[in-house]
């Protein structure tokens, strides 16, 4: 039996060692290039959008032959609001910040304009939640435009305000009021998850300006205390909330789809079952193409499905963050803190369902998920964040540069 030389082992770590550091180095300065952020935001966007029509599609094909006839119509209309949001998200991306800040009072008015709407006899129940807007074959969920209205409204009311955040009277009016109203009608709607969602942004937008804690104490109460009427209004809901963490205690019941979206993911294993062989689509998992459509997308492509498209709104968030920190405008950085929290939040929420960590809220995944109203938004805050990241300094000065670069390459080959 032989030993092996010491002498020979530490040399081996120590070429081992440079390696590593320089693998290190190397993606630390890939990182601090001007344009990472902004290539990271349209990257890891693209990505999230193409899984999701792939999903949609796999997912909805057995309903959406079973209710239209064709396993192509859900993805049809999909694509069709991918058509819309896109250059939405394109030209939100183009907008100037004073554009922005001066139709913010604009979009929050029509927000809650079309939120008092739904309860007023134009509004359309879905699974116990009236927070439908239905006109003939038109539907939106004003809730969904709300979101976005409120982080880029209160970001313009902080960033003008800026110099007086030390005062708590700055920091609550009209911030809070505006945020509770907007709340206040979703709650009117029976809308729990949506609800959290918007108390969610209200409260980051709150910490993010220095609000102080003792104001965060008594918002976590009074949420508790809206989850708690909310929930006590329907037997359904209670029952969801209560037996969230063991969806197989009622399993023919409450626990139905919660249990089922467990059965998916188990199911998936590492590698999943490949691009349409979900089994739990076939009827037994509600909500497959929308709330649910993680389950399935774990069932198909597996873990490691999953952790790239956690990995994506990861990344997302890295660079939103990494914009914020960078910026010099108040109102660019309250919107990206904003928006991330918004996106961040609600993938949170509904991997959380989906894992039955959280109980079922109809909370649908960003940009993954069918529904046209959640997905129009979500890419037009993209595109926000987009154009925050091109216009960087630094990152405006390079593609400048590469522009001009361009520009003087094809001159010379003509």
């Amino acid at each position: 039996m032989t030993t092996a030389d010491p002498d020979d082992l530490s040399s081996g770590l120590t070429r081992r060692r440079p390696a590593a550091l320089g693998w290190f180095a190397a993606v630390r300065h890939a990182l601090d290039r001007p344009l990472t952020a902004y290539y990271l935001l349209l990257g890891a966007s693209a990505l999230l959008l193409t899984i999701g029509l792939i999903m949609v599609l796999s997912a909805s094909s057995v309903y959406s032959f079973k209710i239209n006839g064709s396993s192509y119509a859900i993805v049809e209309r999909q694509l069709m609001w991918v058509a819309i949001g896109v250059p939405c998200a394109w030209i939100a991306s183009r907008l100037p910040h004073s554009v922005l800040r001066r139709f913010s009072w604009l979009a929050l008015l029509v927000s809650i304009v079309l939120l008092a709407l739904t309860q007023l006899g134009l509004g359309r129940t879905v699974n116990g939640n009236t927070n439908w807007l239905g006109v003939g074959p038109f539907v939106l969920q004003p809730a969904e435009i709300a979101k976005l209205s409120i982080v880029v409204w209160a970001a313009h009311i902080y960033a003008r305000k800026e110099k007086r955040l030390g005062s708590l009277h700055e920091v609550l009016v009209p911030v809070v009021p505006g945020m509770l109203l907007v709340t206040g009608l979703v709650v009117l709607g029976h809308d729990l998850g949506t609800a959290l969602v918007l108390m969610a942004i209200m409260l980051a937008m709150l910490w993010v300006v220095g609000a102080p804690g003792r104001l965060f104490a008594g918002s976590l109460s009074f949420i508790g205390v809206i989850a708690i009427w909310l929930a006590s209004t329907s037997s359904e809901r209670r029952e969801r909330l209560t037996n969230f963490a063991d969806p197989f205690k009622d399993f023919h019941d409450a626990g139905w789809q919660p249990a089922h979206g467990l059965y998916a993911l188990s199911h998936g294993g590492v590698f999943g079952q490949g691009i349409g062989a979900s089994q739990q689509k076939w009827g037994n998992l509600p909500e497959a193409h929308t709330d649910f459509i993680f389950a399935v997308l774990g069932e198909e492509l597996g873990l490691i499905g999953t952790l790239l498209v956690v990995a994506l709104f990861l990344t997302i968030a890295y660079a939103a963050v990494r914009v914020a920190s960078h910026t010099q405008d108040a109102f660019v950085r309250y919107t990206t803190f904003g928006i991330v929290v918004w996106l961040l939040g609600q993938m949170i929420i509904n991997v959380g369902m989906v894992l039955a960590l959280l109980p079922v809220i109809g909370i649908p995944l960003p940009l993954v998920s069918y529904g046209g109203s959640a997905l129009v938004p979500s890419l037009v805050a993209l595109g926000l964040l987009i154009g925050f990241a091109r216009r960087e300094p630094e990152a405006a000065r390079a593609l400048a540069q590469r522009k001009k670069a361009r520009s003087a390459g094809l001159a010379a080959r003509i």
